[in-house]
This record gives C-alpha cells, structure tokens and sequence, in this order.
C-alpha cells in the first residue's frame, strides 16, 4: 500500500487530483486510487488492504490499486466530489453525505429501523432492496459498490453522561452532515452542529460542541475518548459506510474485468466485517484505560422521541416507503427466530 505523507485539504488536493490524472494516461498501469478518513489499522482499511491484494492478484498486469487513509486526500465531502470527477476511482463515504445525491438514502438514517444487528445486516444484504439505492447515484457520476459495518451510533459527552433524552437539553451534539440527522436531533431535544468527522476532536476539546454521537471506535481511534468521558448506548441508529466508485471507472471495465472487480467489492465487504467485532472490543477496552465511562439508559424512552420522524420522511419522500415496508416485514418475520434470542 502506498501512503501519502501530507494531509492535502481544498485547492491543494484538486490540483493533486488534476495530476493524478494526468499521470496516469502514461502509465503502464492504470492506478486505482482509494480514498477513507479512518486509521490504517481500522476495519474499513483492512477490507480494502483484501480489495487490493485480491484485484492485484487477478489484474495485477493492468491496475495499481492505491489505498490512501486518514482523509490524505481530504474529507468524505472532498472525496466524494474527486469520485464524481474521476479524479480517484474510489472513496468511503458516510450514508450521510449520500443523502444529498439522491434522498432514497435517507431511509437508512431513519433512528430505530432496524430492531437488531441481524435485521440490519439481513437488510443490508438484500440484494433487491440494496441493488436499486446503490444505482440511484449514476446520474452523479458515481455508483455505490459495496456497505461497510459501522455498528451502533450513540452519544458520547464531555461533562455529563446522556441518561434520558432531557439530557440533551440544550446541548450541541455533533452530527453527520444530513437533514435528517438534524432533525433527529431536534425531536431528541438536543441542538444538532453538522461538521466533518476530521473536526470532532478539536469541537470538543475546545468546547465547541458538548457531545457527539458515533460508534465506540470513534473514541480511541480518533481519540475523542481523551476528552469525552462519558458513552451512553441509547442506540439510535445502525448506518452503514458506503463505498463508491467512479461511473465512467466501472463502465470502461470489460465484462470480465467487472466480474473480478464485483468480487473484489465482496470482499471488501465480508473482511471488514469479520474484522469489526473484535476491533470494537478493543475500542471498548482502549476506551476504559481512557477512563471513559460506559452507561446503559432505557432506550424506549428515546425511541418515542423521534419515532415521528419516520412518518415524516415518508410523507415527504412517498418514494421510500416502499423499501421502509420491506425493511418492517424483514424485522417482523425476524421475531421469535434465533436472531433475535
């Protein structure tokens, strides 16, 4: 894997992107650049780390994949933009984000709509209700190939723990840069401060903001642990990362080349996943030697707050709610199985 070792941000990172492309035209091999905002040792890395190994092994004499962590090639925002233009071929980005291309992705920022981990991934592996979002992008110039894990958001808070949502009173939570989200966070009772994932840490040791909310690996591989004591599992949301690919990339692949590539995408997929739970864990157990405190709070309490955003969205976007009763009827038929023991 090559590395870039300089954090490039607005002009700097098109310019680079304008050469990039430039170079490539002389090349023997084509190189495919993939760009994340997460650590080399996190999950989303390691599936890539398979993506690159496995399409090396079977089109090594033609493409150089390059993978290019720790927003080296600028934020999800930045990136997403540099994929639309074919600048890079691939990048990770929030579901968040999606949601401004085309709202059928707002359907995934729905709190609560999934009732456990296995309706989650049963929906996320769907191919009949996943296939049709992944390709609303086209029109953008992007398509989505592959969801990553990215477990259960929560909040986590520098001076007072978040027990019941009267706790978020007036209180600045970070959030992902997406209507929806804001609004979430209204009906919580909190005051939503959308910003980039790369400025968390700096909002909050500077009391910018009061809180975020993430995932527990949020606290110690980007360290807001060192400064946000306090994690509260009220679980509202299970929203996967989503990796997207060039439009023009992927048609220019022969009809093999796409096979091999579509494996590949499998595989990003299946290893990360496989890597996720144990990285949490260790997230969990890194947080604690940070003294961060863990609690539990009666989640059915923040459920009948923002429950009404459901009928909301649907109201709003009628084309949702046709994949929203897809998902319901996959959680039904889901109780009362071992999956939910």
């Amino acid at each position: 894997m090559k590395v870039m070792k300089k954090v490039l941000t607005g002009t700097m990172v098109l310019a680079m992107a304008a050469l990039f492309t430039s170079c490539n035209k002389g090349d023997a091999k084509e190189i495919i650049r993939i760009s994340h905002n997460q650590a080399a040792d996190y999950p989303t890395n390691t599936g890539l780390l398979a993506f690159e190994k496995y399409i090396e092994e079977h089109l090594g004499d033609k493409y150089d994949v390059q993978i290019f962590p720790n927003e080296l090639l600028g934020s999800q925002v930045n990136t997403v933009e540099l994929t639309q233009t074919g600048a890079i071929n691939f990048t990770v980005a929030s579901n968040a984000i999606l949601e401004s291309f085309d709202n059928i992705y707002q359907i995934f920022n729905l709190p609560y709509l999934f009732t456990s981990t296995e309706h989650y991934h049963a929906v996320m592996d769907n191919k009949d209700i996943i296939e049709p979002i992944f390709k609303s992008t086209k029109k953008s110039g992007f398509e989505a190939v592959a969801w990553l894990d990215a477990g259960t958001r929560n909040f986590y808070t520098v001076k007072k723990p978040i027990l019941t949502p009267d706790d978020l009173k007036g209180m600045k939570i970070r959030v992902q840069q997406s209507a929806s989200n804001i609004r979430m966070m209204q009906l919580f009772g909190g005051s939503a401060t959308p910003m980039g994932f790369g400025e968390v840490y700096t909002a909050l040791q500077q009391s910018v903001i009061d809180g975020a909310e993430n995932n527990e690996p949020a606290l110690t591989s980007n360290k807001h642990g060192e400064v946000a004591k306090y994690y509260s599992y009220n679980m509202h949301q299970m929203v996967p990362d989503i990796v997207i690919g060039n439009e023009k990339f992927l048609s220019s692949l022969s009809k093999e080349e796409r096979e091999i590539f579509d494996k590949g995408f499998q595989i990003i997929s299946q290893v990360q996943r496989e890597a996720w739970g144990a990285y949490v864990e260790k997230s969990i157990k890194g947080a604690k030697e940070m003294n961060v405190q863990f609690f539990h709070p009666d989640v059915l309490a923040f459920q009948e707050r923002v429950l009404p955003l459901h009928q909301e969205v649907l109201v709003a976007s009628p084309k949702l709610e046709p994949i929203y009763n897809q998902i319901q009827e996959i959680g039904k038929s889901m109780i009362g199985g071992k999956e939910n023991e």
